[in-house]
């Protein structure tokens, strides 16, 4: 996974969201869990460089995001919970095409590479519909679609299934862990499929309580659940 953070702080306003939080991250496909409010959705944001820490040092596929946001935003992809935060463009299509633009590809390229994205995500037939007619699962799905395109090496997903059926959730879920070319760090309330990563992080009150292999990580916060 190549996530390193040493001592970091994010301070939103006068609220430490993460705090003083240390980890080292190696495995291909990580979860963080934790309750609402826990920190965990800010540690997602400042792995994506979308927040900076406070205080501390961070890594991410060895980049200073401080220092280098624009190759880790080339290098990495953030998939939102709502998709309607990251689907921009008129039609499937022209969405999948969009998240190609910096690579500035030739014409044909372009359309080889959004054609087989939409193909493994079987969205084909729904090339020329309107992006925002979709269903939710197929929204997801585009936003999935548009991240995937890019061929990242780090897929940042933030409660990917939170709005979706089980059905939708499943498919969701499957399409994360299909591509063993790509790393993963996924927050989430769905155990199952926290359970599915190589490592398990819970978050409480802005910091890391537990970190290691699911079945013990996602027992201990299922007994803090009952306490």
């Amino acid at each position: 996974m190549s996530i390193r953070l040493d001592a970091v702080t994010v301070r939103v306003g006068e609220v430490a969201a993460v705090r003083d939080v240390s980890l080292d991250l190696d495995t291909r496909t990580v979860a963080v869990i934790g309750e609402n409010g826990s920190g965990k959705s800010t540690f997602a944001r400042l792995v994506g460089g979308l927040v900076a820490p406070t205080t501390g040092t961070l890594r991410v596929l060895g980049i200073d995001p401080a220092k280098d946001a624009k190759e880790l935003r080339r290098r990495a992809a953030f998939v939102f919970s709502n998709p309607d935060a990251q689907i921009l463009m008129p039609t499937v299509a022209e969405d999948v095409a969009f998240s190609l633009r910096p690579e500035r590809l030739p014409a044909g390229e372009l359309q080889r590479r959004v054609a087989e994205a939409l193909e493994r995500f079987r969205l084909t037939e729904l090339a020329d519909r309107s992006s925002h007619e979709l269903s939710g699962g197929q929204k997801q799905l585009l936003a999935l679609c548009g991240a995937f395109v890019r061929r990242p090496e780090l897929v940042i997903a933030d409660e990917p299934t939170a709005y979706l059926d089980a059905r939708n959730a499943r498919q969701v879920a499957d399409h994360l862990f299909a591509d063993p070319e790509h790393r993963l760090l996924v927050v989430t309330h769905d155990l199952a499929l926290a359970s599915r990563c190589d490592t398990v992080v819970l978050f409480a009150d802005g910091r890391v309580v537990a970190v290691g292999e699911p079945a013990p990580v996602v027992a201990a916060y299922e007994a803090a659940l009952r306490c």
